[in-house]
């Protein structure tokens, strides 16, 4: 599995990193047929008071593309959003994977 965290607007620090890959450690503990992560930070530069931080992240399944964002006030929070909504679609992956699977047809001797 490739993971690639990148920063916009932001400096990915040790601690950031850390954080992120033990939040996708859920996804992956989920489903073990993920090929590619990648994850990107935005504080994006407003006028207004607050500055809004933003998570995004693509997740490259085996046979399908996932991708969830999510703005907040505090980048963790927004990570914590993020990594919720990308364990329900991983979930709801997962279950349309397996319910494609037919019985063997039995055999009449």
């Amino acid at each position: 599995m490739n993971l690639t965290i990148s920063g916009h607007h932001l400096e990915v620090t040790p601690a950031l990193r850390e954080y992120v890959t033990t939040k996708l450690d859920r996804i992956t503990r989920h489903f073990d047929q993920v090929v590619d992560i990648k994850v990107l930070l935005t504080v994006e530069k407003q006028k207004e008071k607050e500055g809004r931080q933003r998570a995004e992240c693509m997740i490259h399944v085996k046979g399908n593309d996932l991708f969830a964002e999510c703005s907040h006030a505090d980048l963790y929070a927004a990570l914590d959003e993020l990594v919720d909504k990308l364990d329900r679609q991983v979930g709801r992956h997962k279950g349309r994977v397996q319910a494609h699977h037919h019985q063997a047809p039995k055999r009449l001797m």
